[in-house]
């Protein structure tokens, strides 16, 4: 593996930043608004639930049918093993997807900006160490390119980095508004900056993006790195423990020179 990244992509939630707090709240008013016979109370309920199932989720779309679901009885359990099956169940019976939900949840964390940003800003915190190595690398030669690819809005990205002191380039955060998959963007990223595809290392949080990216003839020498810290199982990390061409990363990893990932 070559010791320096050229093209460096990060995930944002999950890799730099830990957003739990914020899901949950964030779920929570969306459910109050879409099924207002829910009583609050249920919801409060299922807040360690929701913490610990949140690696099913692969975009943030779902995360208030994740909440409904278990406010509703739906057994844990049930939801860690077949999640997809569950959430196609319940869209179908609530007439409800991710055009409904997805605007739902930008206007909700407008709302929290524009109306109370300390608290929105305070539900987050950054991984120990994250923010000191992103200034790190935006000030030194490699990577050559530093960018965050996330299913988040880019705007609510910008917010936050900002509020942590972080002059990131705003042209290197891309975020769900240009509405594609990853592995199409890094591929895009790859042309842009005429840079062959072991130049590339890519850090995410959720194996089957990571799974995707692999799949991809074109981004077939990147090296892809699964972090440990973000939302993912024990099972997920064995997985990808066990797959030549993954690398499993710890934190402590994170903050050290490329030669030690």
């Amino acid at each position: 593996m070559e010791k320096f990244p050229h093209l460096l992509v990060l995930d944002f939630d999950g890799v730099i930043c830990d957003g739990l707090q914020e899901y949950f709240q964030t779920s929570r008013q969306v459910c109050r608004q879409i099924w207002p016979n829910l009583p609050p109370e249920k919801l409060d309920r299922q807040r360690d639930n929701f913490y610990r199932l949140r690696p099913v989720i692969e975009t943030g779309w779902e995360m208030p049918l994740l909440l409904q679901a278990l406010a509703t009885g739906v057994d844990p359990g049930t939801i860690e093993k077949t999640w997809p099956t569950v959430a196609q169940t319940l869209q179908n019976q609530e007439q409800i997807g991710k055009f409904q939900l997805a605007p739902a949840l930008d206007q909700v964390r407008d709302n929290y900006i524009n109306q109370d940003l300390t608290y929105w800003l305070e539900l987050h915190r950054f991984y120990p160490g994250v923010i000191e190595q992103l200034n790190h690398w935006l000030q030194s030669p490699y990577p050559r390119w530093l960018y965050i690819v996330t299913t988040k809005e880019g705007r609510f990205v910008q917010q936050l980095l900002q509020n942590q002191k972080v002059n990131f380039p705003l042209g290197q955060i891309i975020g769900k508004e240009i509405k594609q998959p990853k592995y199409k963007t890094l591929q895009q990223l790859l042309i842009k900056h005429n840079y062959a595809s072991d130049q590339l290392w890519f850090v995410e949080d959720m194996l089957t993006t990571l799974q995707t990216v692999a799949d991809q003839p074109a981004l077939g020498q990147s090296s892809l790195f699964l972090a440990d810290w973000g939302y993912n199982t024990s099972h997920t990390r064995e997985s990808a423990k066990n797959n030549c061409r993954f690398h499993l990363i710890s934190l402590q990893q994170f903050s050290r020179p490329f030669g030690q990932w």
